[in-house]
């Protein structure tokens, strides 16, 4: 699974988040029930949202799936968006995403609902290909690399975020469509923006509604802090009450935004119409 960030990051949990029982996984857990178990067994980590009914339902495939499984593989279901560290860790782009966890490794992945044949299918590959290769971690399951998205992981590690965003950017110089890519370098340039803004700059910009730089500070922070409906209620806000280059702007920043989550999220079709609505 090329492009995902190293998942040694959620060695350490936040405080105050606590474990979760049956197959339910955190942050504060995930180092025992994934990392930890895949040295034994494969662990399917399966990203789901509350509000996507449809990834609620692969989830509980998965969850009939795994009782039939005779402890060959395990499953970890993380509510992406209580747990925003694992989904970033992973390079989650859309939910429902699924990724077998070999050795403290991701090993393979799909996003989106399948039907059940094709689950097991990919069930019984993820098994196959790390038969006799675990139990204690004795040898690491295989896996193709590409050198280029290792070097840029490995910025990224360092919090070299400049260095990981131009890595990112060298890629698509060579190959425009690689959506890996494309993801990688939206997800690092928001960190690299937002990283330097403080909480206050909602307060900012709550004071003072015209100041559109203000706006698109705050925008970020929401967003950064898990409140994405927040974030798009505010700039969307924003273009009703603006015109020319400021409504661009304003405009521009948002579908950036947009982009940051899987386009079939609720919230995003929602706030889709209300800038139609907004523009027209």
């Amino acid at each position: 699974m090329s492009g995902a960030v190293d998942l040694s990051s959620l060695k350490q949990p936040p405080a105050g988040a606590g474990p979760s029982g049956g197959h339910a996984v955190t942050e504060a857990d995930f180092e025992a029930k994934v990392l930890r178990r895949s040295t034994q067994v494969p662990v399917v980590v399966a990203l789901y949202s509350q509000r996507s009914p449809g990834s609620i339902e692969l989830v509980e495939l998965l969850e009939r799936l795994v009782g039939e499984a005779n402890g060959t593989w395990d499953l970890a279901a993380v509510e992406a968006e209580s747990n925003m560290r694992i989904a970033q860790a992973f390079g989650v782009q859309g939910i429902p995403t699924v990724i077998a966890v070999a050795a403290g490794q991701p090993l393979a992945d799909f996003q989106g609902a399948q039907p059940e044949p094709q689950v097991r299918q990919w069930l019984d590959a993820v098994v196959q290909a790390v038969e006799g290769k675990l139990e204690g971690g004795g040898g690491q399951p295989q896996r193709t690399e590409d050198p280029r998205f290792s070097a840029a992981e490995a910025l990224l590690e360092q919090g070299d975020l400049a260095g990981a965003e131009s890595a990112y950017a060298a890629i698509l110089e060579q190959e425009p469509n690689n959506t890996e890519a494309k993801a990688a370098l939206r997800q690092v340039r928001f960190l690299s923006r937002v990283q330097s803004l403080p909480d206050s700059a909602i307060a900012t910009a709550d004071a003072d509604p015209s100041n559109v730089a203000a706006a698109l500070d705050a925008a970020d922070v929401e967003l950064y802090h898990q409140q994405p409906e927040a974030a798009f209620d505010r700039l969307i806000g924003l273009i009703k009450r603006t015109s020319g280059d400021d409504r661009t702007q304003v405009r521009t920043r948002l579908l950036e935004l947009f982009e940051l989550f899987d386009q079939a999220e609720p919230f995003v079709v929602a706030a889709r119409r209300k800038l139609a609505t907004a523009l027209y």
